[in-house]
């Protein structure tokens, strides 16, 4: 009867530490990405102000 895939038991550490660079990798950029839009918004704001 299978339970799921394997669990990685001999490179456990190694693997630990992959996903955690991945997540890590993850928020960066998507804290990158909400500063682009962030100054985005606020320069489109500012040529509204200019405009009017």
């Amino acid at each position: 009867m299978a339970k799921g895939p394997e669990k990685n038991t001999k490179n456990k550490a190694l693997h630990t530490k992959l996903l955690n660079r991945k997540k890590a990798k993850l928020q960066e950029e998507k804290k990158e990405k909400a500063l682009r839009i962030k100054a985005l918004v606020t320069k489109m704001n500012q040529q509204k102000e200019n405009d009017k």
